[in-house]
């Protein structure tokens, strides 16, 4: 049965939590979606033993640097690797069209010329496009514009091996030209600003996010059974956990997950 490995879960500017940034574990292997801000997400790779030999497929889901950034260093890693005779096979990077550019150059200019050689050779760079399907590990995986407000961002779906649709909606609030991915999903995993009640507090609606009352309500109104909610603030760290479930609980009934960074959830 597939994990969903949680690498981090704060939004942009916190300092507590890492970014926002998960895989899909399948028996040894890993289908990773976006990388976080910085290095930190080596360290977390290490704690929660997810080896880069076991890395061939990740998804960037667009050009913020709180998704972008820890590419470069998983590039770097494992181009290292790649080099070193330790690693097998190709790394392939999925994103949208624009994105594979900034990829590129953010590569070359800050990693060695001959780690970036192997960028087209062995490190590859593959556009996806709104709504095209591609076999990714045993999956086949439709890629979506998520219509963002900020940055052209695309989200996912894809179906388990337990049947179970499972679906990424990204770092904005659900779009209603997106329900024909989305809806009939098992699993919506999908970002959560702040609470409700500190909606003052935070603005999330002045940065295009939702709270947990509206994720909620939308998954309820969705019939969604199991809902992850995380891309969050981190003022609440250490109670973050109980106040979200307890709010969200009032207006969705389902399997509300709010996971901490570096857990695993069984999906």
């Amino acid at each position: 049965m597939e994990q969903l490995y949680v690498f981090g879960t704060g939004n942009a500017a916190v300092t507590r939590y890492y970014n926002t940034c998960f895989a899909i574990r399948d028996g040894d292997r890993y289908f990773m979606v976006d990388a976080g801000g910085g290095n930190g997400i080596m360290g977390i790779l290490q704690d929660m033993q997810v080896d880069l030999n076991q890395i061939h497929d990740i998804f960037v889901t667009h050009k913020h640097t709180d998704h972008l950034l820890g590419i470069v260093w998983i590039v770097r890693f494992i181009s290292s690797r790649m080099k070193a005779g330790t690693y097998e096979g190709n790394l392939s990077i999925y994103c949208h069209q624009e994105l594979t550019s900034a990829i590129d150059t953010m590569c070359r200019l800050t990693l060695q010329e001959n780690l970036c050689r192997l960028i087209g050779d062995r490190i590859l760079l593959i556009p996806v496009h709104d709504g095209e399907t591609l076999s990714v590990l045993d999956y086949k995986i439709t890629f979506f514009d998520i219509h963002s407000t900020k940055a052209k961002q695309y989200g996912f779906t894809t179906v388990l091996k337990n049947k179970k649709r499972l679906t990424c909606a990204g770092d904005e609030p659900y779009n209603p030209l997106c329900r024909p991915y989305v809806e009939g999903s098992h699993w919506l995993l999908h970002e959560a600003f702040c609470l409700y009640r500190d909606r003052e507090k935070f603005k999330p609606y002045e940065k295009h996010h939702s709270t947990v009352k509206d994720a909620c309500e939308l998954a309820r109104q969705l019939n969604i059974p199991n809902l992850v909610l995380w891309h969050t603030e981190d003022k609440t760290f250490g109670h973050r956990k109980d106040l979200y479930l307890a709010e969200g609980r009032e207006y969705y009934h389902g399997n509300l997950n709010v996971p901490d960074d570096k857990e695993i959830l069984t999906l």
